[in-house]
C-alpha cells in the first residue's frame, strides 16, 4: 500500500515531461512552488482515471478525488525542478523493486500487474483507496464483494500455475 501512490507520483512526474501534440492547448498554471497545473500527458491519464473511478464507485471516487489532484499537481511543479526526472525515475525503480519485494514477502507471489499489466496500474492507486476506506467502515458489503473476487482470481491464477507445472 506504501509504493502505489510513490509509483504513481513518479510516473507523473516522469509522463509530465513526455512532449504533447501541437494541438494540446498550452495551460500552465503556477499556484506556488509545490503546485502546478500542466495540461499534459499526466493531466490526462490523473483526469481519464477519475473518471473511470467514478464509473466503478462514485462516492469513493469523490474522496480519492483530492489525493489524486494533489499528486498531480506535486508531480506537475516537481517535474520542473531541476534533477527532478533523475531523481523520480530512482525513486520509480527502487518503489517498483520494493513492490515486488512485498508482494513475495505478503502474498507469496509477484503483484497483479503481471496478470493484467493495464488493468493494475490503472486500479491499483483506486485500490489502495479503497482498502483505507474499508478499513474506516466503508461499505462493508463492497468490501467483501471485492476480496470474495480477489480469492476466487487468486485460485484461479494458483490453479493455471499448478496445472502449468504438471505439463512440464
Amino acid at each position: 500500500m506504501i509504493f502505489v501512490p510513490t509509483i504513481l507520483w513518479t510516473a507523473l512526474v516522469m509522463g509530465s515531461r513526455v512532449p504533447v501534440p501541437s494541438f494540446f492547448p498550452d495551460v500552465h498554471f503556477v499556484i506556488n512552488k509545490y503546485l502546478a497545473f500542466d495540461f499534459n500527458w499526466s493531466a490526462i491519464w490523473a483526469i481519464a482515471n477519475l473518471a473511470y473511478y467514478y464509473v466503478l464507485e462514485p462516492t469513493a471516487a469523490l474522496l480519492y478525488a483530492p489525493e489524486m489532484v494533489g499528486i498531480c499537481l506535486t508531480a506537475a511543479a516537481y517535474s520542473r525542478q531541476p534533477g527532478s526526472i533523475k531523481f523520480a525515475t530512482i525513486l520509480h525503480v527502487v518503489s517498483w523493486i520494493l513492490q515486488f519485494l512485498g508482494h513475495s514477502v505478503a502474498e507469496g507471489r509477484a503483484p497483479a500487474l503481471l496478470d493484467d499489466l493495464l488493468g493494475a496500474l490503472v486500479l491499483a492507486p483506486f485500490f489502495v483507496h479503497l482498502e483505507i476506506l474499508f478499513k474506516l467502515g466503508y461499505k462493508p458489503a463492497l468490501r467483501d464483494s471485492i476480496h470474495q473476487g480477489v480469492k476466487e482470481e487468486r485460485a484461479k491464477i494458483k490453479a493455471s500455475e499448478l496445472s502449468g507445472k504438471k505439463s512440464q
